[in-house]
């Protein structure tokens, strides 16, 4: 009973610990109450939040069955996903201190002296250990491996969306290329017979070798850019194969004339995406785990304070259970407190506090690049959709100038290099054209990437 009642006040202090971490809130940024560079491609929206598989906006189903091969088999998803399997490890390996330890201990000897002769020694006890946390050490420390699981969990959320954008982003660049090879090919027939009619006319003597030679660079010329324009898709398509995890030799993608139109994208309050973004939250529970290693640093100037428990049975004639020979203690209990360390925790604390200063500077830098992210690409957004009304109305004009110098080409009232220079222009039109809305849809993809994407923040909470 002395034990117990020795023990007593030290449970009771257990029960009403302190903890030595500081009150915790997230680092204070500013943030403005909209978004500035709002249009009719990106337009306010009180909770613009994109629920589920995002890329459905583009209502392209190839797109969604390589997002679905993405989830399953890429490897730098697969390296961030065991990332987070390792921290969430450490989490519960921290728990662990919250309770006791407990222990077996199982013994046997023979052994023989002059006075007692020939004896057995057998002997079984179980021990237990437990440290009250009279100062928040370990509850500072479970606190910190729980908020390193949940910054590994937007971690891996946050490598998630980059790759699902990064394959979004291929995926519409390999799809301008079958625009653009399509749109040569058509110009490279038109260019054929151009060459025909010139050929033609040199015959009857109403033209000099010199248009056909002209027309001969035009017609090579475009039969160039096509071959360059399937050596970028081949290369767009290699990219593909690799982010959904496939050998480039197993991996096509069918080619489609077309390009798609960039959809309108809401844009939800800078408060929203505060709370949307993966990375932001990677960032601020960094920030509290380095405030509970702040209590783990303080704590180490107070004492450690162990109990300790063990009982069992030891014979010394080979009965171990039929023996009447228990054995049981209550104790000790410890207090362990360096007096003389060097300045060790003081400069433990210090380093700290440094830990924590820089975490919080790292979430002010994450939360002002996600907003100039959501600016930038609202900013392009608009206006290059707007850039390709303007061009739309510069390849209707130079198919009208292309066509207009064709005719007077055969009636005889203008040169072929009339024809060359207006054909030229409207190549080069439609091309830009093209070039437009490929950079339209990579810009959505990055407002929705910079918006967070599908993100709600509930995993691995």
């Amino acid at each position: 009973m002395r034990a117990a009642d020795a023990v007593l006040p030290l449970a009771l202090l257990g029960l009403a610990a302190c903890s030595t971490a500081p009150a915790y809130a997230p680092p204070a940024v500013s943030t403005p109450a909209a978004f500035r560079d709002t249009g009719p491609w990106t337009p306010a929206a009180a909770d613009a939040a994109s629920a589920g598989d995002w890329w459905s906006v583009f209502a392209d189903p190839t797109l969604a069955g390589l997002e679905q091969r993405l989830a399953g088999g890429n490897a730098s998803l697969a390296q961030a996903l065991a990332r987070y399997d390792q921290a969430r490890a450490l989490a519960r390996q921290a728990r662990t201190d919250l309770y006791p330890t407990v222990g077996v201990d199982a013994g046997a000897a023979s052994q023989r002296t002059i006075s007692s002769g020939r004896t057995d020694p057998v002997g079984v006890s179980a021990s237990a250990s437990y440290e009250l946390d009279l100062w928040g050490r370990v509850r500072s420390q479970v606190e910190a491996g729980r908020a390193d699981a949940q910054a590994s969990a937007a971690d891996l959320a946050a490598v998630r969306l980059s790759l699902q954008a990064q394959l979004a982003d291929a995926y519409f660049q390999l799809r301008g290329a079958d625009a653009q090879i399509a749109v040569l090919a058509s110009t490279a027939d038109a260019y054929r017979q151009a060459l025909d009619l010139t050929r033609r006319r040199q015959v009857g003597g109403a033209s000099s070798a010199l248009d056909t030679g002209r027309a001969e660079t035009q017609l090579a010329t475009a039969l160039s850019q096509q071959e360059q324009a399937q050596a970028d898709r081949a290369l767009l398509e290699h990219a593909l194969a690799v982010l959904v995890g496939e050998p480039a030799s197993n991996f096509s993608v069918a080619s489609i004339e077309g390009l798609s139109d960039a959809p309108r994208t809401p844009v939800s309050t800078p408060s929203l995406v505060l709370q949307r973004r993966p990375d932001i939250a990677a960032a601020e529970r960094r920030v509290a785990a380095a405030n509970a290693r702040i209590g783990v640093a303080r704590a180490a100037w107070f004492p450690t304070v162990t109990l300790a428990a063990s009982g069992g049975w030891q014979s010394t004639g080979g009965e171990l259970l039929t023996t009447a020979n228990r054995v049981w203690a209550l104790g000790p209990a410890a207090a362990v407190l360096p007096l003389l360390d060097g300045g060790a925790r003081k400069a433990e604390v210090a380093r700290s506090r440094a830990v924590f200063d820089e975490a919080a500077a790292g979430y002010r830098q994450t939360v002002l690049d996600a907003f100039r992210e959501v600016e930038d690409q609202m900013a392009l957004a608009n206006r290059l959709a707007a850039a390709q009304s303007r061009q739309d109305e510069a390849v209707d004009a130079a198919a009208r100038t292309a066509a207009l110098a064709t005719t007077r080409y055969r009636e005889g009232a203008a040169s072929y290099l009339d024809v060359v220079t207006a054909q030229t222009a409207e190549l080069d039109a439609r091309r830009s054209a093209l070039d437009l809305r490929t950079r339209r849809l990579a810009a959505s993809v990055d407002l929705i990437r910079a918006l967070g994407g599908g993100w709600t923040g509930g995993e691995g909470a």
